[in-house]
């Protein structure tokens, strides 16, 4: 007989491991466009606010598989061509969970092709045109967004 953690589980374990650690986390978003050139963000489940879909990068992942693995997990859209390094921001007060290093992308995606994998973690996925965009996003996001549809690629 095999002994089986349930996954829910273990992703309370690599929390606490990132706290016990207290290492910087690296995180990548995506400046997501759909083919129509609207902006997809999520509706997260944590704080109730859009942001920029994306998520910490896994062990032995790189950040291209992340990208694709997260743009389909949380807004159920495909990755059609990876675009340009839009900034990288690293200040500790951006995410009230931990210290991340957050690397920010553009892409282009599909259109929505399936509901987010976790309910719980993502509410609602929504294209925006570059005029309806919330003014706040949550965890911090709102001056990423900014820069990035600006062109202006930033780090700290």
């Amino acid at each position: 007989m095999r002994f089986r953690v349930p996954e829910a589980a273990w992703g309370l374990v690599k929390e606490t491991a990132r706290h016990l650690l207290r290492r910087p986390v690296v995180g990548l978003v995506t400046l997501a466009r759909a083919p129509d050139d609207r902006v997809v963000l999520i509706r997260r489940g944590d704080t109730g606010g859009w942001a920029l879909p994306g998520g910490t990068l896994e062990w032995g992942e790189t950040l291209r598989t992340s990208l694709s693995r997260e743009l389909m997990e949380e807004a159920g859209v495909e990755l059609v061509e990876a675009g340009a390094l839009l900034g990288v921001y690293s200040a500790p007060w951006r995410d009230p969970r931990f210290h991340a290093v957050t690397v920010v992308v553009g892409a282009k995606v599909s259109e929505v092709r399936r509901a987010p994998m976790n309910p719980l973690e993502v509410l609602e996925v929504r294209a925006f045109r570059a005029d309806e965009v919330p003014d706040v996003l949550s965890h911090g996001l709102s001056d990423v967004l900014a820069n990035a549809l600006r062109g202006e690629p930033t780090w700290e």
